[in-house]
């Protein structure tokens, strides 16, 4: 990935729903610099090559770009596809509709699944089966699969998903289909579910393949064309895009395995939260990344960042590749405050967005949002992105007042610090689900905050979740742009494999592991990848024998592996579930490989000798706290002129070009030597 100018810089690019971030990592002077431009909906590469032209950045200079989109995101939530079509078993037409049988609204009749990505009447059958043990019970009908051909060409359909029953077993059917219709439609891109995804349960392994289908003309479109405009300004290296499970692909891989990108933007900021509090000496951390659109909230324990293997971009259509796990809410710096049919206030999840966003951006927004009520509360400037956004406080204060203050009949100041504290309470509920229902205690662990708006909400969280510290990195309105400077190349391949352990053939299960293994060095090196720099990591899900549901542990490869594994597996499953049966036979349920070409990673300079000056505020500037119920004289200080060791008590307010940290009456903020503030929310217990 190195070129022969001997590039020194490591760019990366997060495209958000507001702003699009660039960070800048410079290896000769081990500095960071960023940018911010405004996202362009209509076409996010333009606002990708917007922020790098606007940071300066010669791309001839550039050894690595990494890139974390919302393209495929956008297009799930969207439904703007491409003509595209589904080729089944006969008799399975219909399991997109019939699904798994459960709602979002349980209870409410009146709401129901969105409908199939892909429409009946483009849904088709053939006539073939194959049983559980992969044996071919009807041999494909080709005949049919060159009508279905036919029919195809007639209606223009881009795109077809297969996905044929027990194809995951056996997946001789389905790559023959795969071959009619390449043979027969050469112009059309073809997803089997036997390579996206070979695993048993039926609806998730349909869901998971037609999503694919139905981004692979979209996605690939997208990163074609990016890849292109960076070889005319003048990169020379991978492009390297981030993907769900928080590693990153090439574009010869994204083609094959677009829905991969379908969390790219989410989870690049549980990737820099784990290396920030790794950093500070935390192993356990909760990361709040609020945007202007949503927040995203996520979990590392031990170092590690909780993944999941089921998720979705919209309820109801599975995505069954290893993600990291993030919960997504609608409480973002532009989410609207309103009150409901009883009068009660509410926050979000409707959002003014980036247009025509808040009221004080004078930009059409009447509504008034977070946003507005920090602006009225003076916790926020008058000014965003170094004076580049200029906010108007009268305009935030007469949203408040017309339709909060007013119909409450409270005064502006109360009106908009309520507007908060249900923003908090609702972020505040969405920590609790992430951590405390899966038995986490948020007392255990550090609460690092992202985004453009999380360190002005980041102690009042830590408060009411009493979470004893709350760390705010030096550039916490790009941090997930920064989390896509320390990724890997990373493939995440599975396959079944049960039954008991005590009855396992330990020699096919080696076999199992030992073809994933050339799977997966077969990706890497069609990625670039040299050998050294090649790691693969066994895994194994378990569960005891009876249950449904199954607990992933790591495996590793010499003697002895099985019985670790199971030890492993009980330790999981008393730390999940709070109990272990040792006497209660263990299954193996599947088991799976990750796939990783390491890249180098930046190394981040670490602070001297602690200051001993003392700071200096640039202003002074009334300010609402609610631990005092009224405004309080507040000193402001600007962040590029504090150093390590600073202490500042609050109240306070630091500002900076991506961010602003609120310090509450009662706490204290320390600058570290990695440049982070720490507040101490002890104090104010």
């Amino acid at each position: 990935m190195i070129t022969s100018r001997n590039p020194y810089l490591r760019v990366a690019v997060d495209v958000g729903g507001t702003f699009t971030d660039v960070c800048i990592f410079d290896e000769k002077a081990s500095t960071t610099r960023i940018a911010k431009v405004p996202s362009t909906p209509d076409d996010p590469m333009r606002a990708v090559v917007d922020g790098v032209r606007a940071a300066g950045v010669d791309l001839s200079e550039v050894t690595l770009f990494s890139h974390g989109t919302t393209v495929a995101t956008n297009a799930l939530i969207t439904r703007n596809f491409p003509p595209a079509a589904l080729v089944t078993t006969r008799g399975f037409r219909d399991v997109l509709e019939i699904r798994d049988g459960t709602k979002d609204e349980l209870w409410d009749t009146y709401v129901d699944v969105g409908p199939p990505y892909i429409r009946r009447r483009d849904r088709y059958e053939v006539t073939e089966r194959i049983d559980y043990a992969g044996e071919v019970v009807t041999p494909l009908d080709e005949a049919e699969v060159r009508e279905i051909a036919r029919i195809l060409r007639r209606k223009d359909i881009k795109t077809v998903a297969v996905c044929l029953i027990n194809s995951y077993v056996n997946s001789d059917h389905e790559q023959r289909v795969r071959a009619l219709l390449e043979a027969e439609l050469p112009d059309v891109t073809v997803s089997t579910s036997s390579e996206i995804l070979p695993e048993i349960f039926e609806y998730d392994r349909a869901s998971t393949t037609v999503a694919n289908a139905v981004l692979a003309p979209l996605v690939s479109g997208y990163v074609n064309r990016l890849e292109a405009q960076l070889r005319t300004d003048g990169y020379e290296g991978d492009l390297l895009l981030l993907h769900s499970g928080g590693g990153s692909m090439t574009p010869a891989m994204v083609e094959k395995y677009p829905v991969r990108l379908a969390a790219s933007g989410i989870a690049a900021g549980a990737i820099a939260v784990a290396d920030i509090a790794t950093r500070c000496g935390y192993p356990n951390a909760i990361g709040l990344d609020m945007g202007g659109t949503s927040t995203d909230i996520s979990l590392v324990y031990d170092g590690e960042v909780r993944t999941t293997k089921q998720w979705q971009v919209e309820y109801g259509f599975p995505i069954s590749f290893p993600s990291i796990e993030v919960l997504t809410i609608g409480a973002g710096g532009g989410s609207l405050a309103w009150l409901d049919e009883a009068g009660s206030l509410r926050n979000g999840p409707q959002s003014a967005g980036a247009s025509p966003g808040p009221a004080c951006y004078l930009r059409g927004g009447t509504e008034p949002t977070n946003t507005d009520a920090n602006v009225l509360l003076g916790r926020l400037g008058t000014a965003l992105i170094g004076g580049g956004l200029s906010l108007d406080v009268a305009a935030a204060e007469n949203a408040i007042k017309q339709t909060v203050a007013g119909p409450l009949g409270l005064d502006a100041d109360t009106a908009a610090s309520n507007i908060i504290q249900v923003a908090n309470a609702n972020m505040a509920d969405a920590v609790r689900l992430l951590s405390i229902r899966r038995g986490y205690d948020p007392r255990d662990f550090v609460l690092v905050v992202c985004g453009g708006a999380g360190a002005l909400h980041g102690a009042a969280l830590a408060k009411e979740l009493s979470i004893p510290t709350v760390v705010v990195p030096p550039h916490p309105g790009i941090t997930s742009a920064q989390g896509c400077l320390l990724v890997d190349i990373r493939h995440d391949l599975s396959a079944m494999f049960q039954g008991r352990v005590d009855d396992i053939d330990t020699t096919a299960l080696e076999r199992e592991f030992l073809r994933l293994e050339q799977e997966g060095t077969q990706r890497l090196r069609h990625e670039g990848v040299a050998p050294e720099r090649m790691v693969l990591d066994r895994h194994i899900s378990m569960r005891y024998a009876g249950q449904w549901r199954s607990l992933t542990v790591a495996a590793g490869n010499g003697p002895g592996f099985l019985d670790e594994a199971v030890e492993r597996f009980h330790e999981e499953h008393e730390r999940d579930y709070s109990f272990r049966r040792d006497d209660t036979p263990v299954e193996i349920y599947q088991i799976g490989l990750r796939a990783v070409g390491t890249t180098p990673k930046p190394k981040f300079p670490h602070a001297g000798e602690p200051t001993t000056a003392e700071p200096v505020a640039v202003e002074r500037r009334s300010v609402y706290f609610d631990e005092a119920q009224r405004r309080l004289d507040t000193p402001v200080f600007d962040r590029d002129t504090l150093g390590f060791g600073t202490r500042i008590p609050g109240p306070a307010v630091i500002t900076q070009l991506d961010s602003t940290t609120v310090v509450p009456p009662g706490t204290t903020a320390t600058i570290d030597e990695w440049a982070n503030i720490r507040i101490d929310i002890q104090e104010s217990r």
